[in-house]
C-alpha cells in the first residue's frame, strides 16, 4: 500500500519524504488556509519535494468553475491530481478533467455506490472518510471493503485512497481491507515505527553489546 502524507507543511513534508517511504501527498483548502501560503506557491513547492502525485483541491461548486480551476491546478506541475468533491458537478468536472488526461482525486466518499459513480468518471482516485464515517457510529473500513469488492467485480483502475486516517490501527486495517493508498497525518506516519517491544529489544540489544567493550568499527 502506498502511504501519501495529508500536510501543506513544507517542513514537514521535506522531514517525512527524507525516509524515502513517501509516495505522495494531499491538500486540502483547509490545509492550505493553515499554511498561510498562497495555494499556486504552496502546491508547486510540494511538487517540487514530492515527486508522485500531489493532490490540489479546487474549491469552485459549478462544473464550469471546477474545470477552471482544475486545469490552472494542473498546469501547476506534471505530478498535480486535481482534486474534486463527490457531487454531480464534481463528477461531471471529472469526466471531462479525466478526458483531458488530468488526473483526478474524488473525495468526500461516504457510500460504495458514490464510489461507483467516481469510478465510472474517469477518476484515478477515490477518497473515502473512514474516521468521518467512524466519528458517525459507522463502520469505516466496511466502507473499504464494500469499494474494494465493486471495483473488483467490474475491473475499474480506480485506485482506492484511505482518507480521514485517525490512527495506525486504521493504516493496518486499509491495507487489509485492500487500500491501494492511505493519506495520513505525519503524527500517525512517525507512529508506524513504534512499538514498545521494539523499543525495549534495542534497548536490551545495546545493553548486552555494551559490556562487551567492543566497537563494531
Amino acid at each position: 500500500m502506498e502511504i501519501f502524507i495529508d500536510s501543506a507543511d513544507v517542513a514537514e513534508l521535506r522531514q517525512t519524504s527524507a525516509t524515502g517511504l513517501v509516495d505522495g501527498v494531499t491538500t486540502n483548502p483547509s490545509l492550505i488556509a493553515k499554511s498561510g501560503r498562497k495555494m499556486r506557491d504552496a502546491i508547486a513547492e510540494i511538487c517540487s519535494i514530492i515527486d508522485g502525485p500531489v493532490s490540489a483541491e479546487a474549491v469552485a461548486t459549478d462544473v464550469e468553475g471546477m474545470l477552471a480551476e482544475g486545469r490552472f491546478l494542473a498546469a501547476i506541475a506534471s505530478n498535480v491530481v486535481v482534486k474534486l468533491p463527490l457531487t454531480e458537478a464534481g463528477l461531471m468536472a471529472c469526466r471531462t478533467l479525466s478526458g483531458e488526461g488530468v488526473p483526478v482525486n474524488v473525495t468526500l466518499c461516504f457510500s460504495a455506490v458514490q464510489a461507483l459513480l467516481a469510478a465510472k468518471a474517469g477518476a484515478t482516485f477515490i477518497s473515502p472518510f473512514i474516521g468521518r464515517l467512524d466519528d458517525a457510529g459507522l463502520d469505516g473500513m466496511e466502507l473499504i471493503r464494500e469499494i474494494r469488492a465493486v471495483y473488483d467485480n467490474y475491473g475499474f483502475t480506480t485506485r482506492i485512497l484511505a482518507a480521514s486516517v485517525r490512527t495506525t490501527n486504521h493504516v493496518k486495517d486499509a491495507a487489509i481491507a485492500g487500500a491501494d493508498c492511505a493519506t495520513i497525518p505525519a503524527k500517525v506516519f512517525q507512529a508506524l515505527y513504534k512499538h514498545v517491544l521494539t523499543d525495549q529489544g534495542l534497548e536490551a540489544f545495546l545493553k548486552d553489546w555494551r559490556s562487551t567493550g567492543q566497537s563494531i568499527l
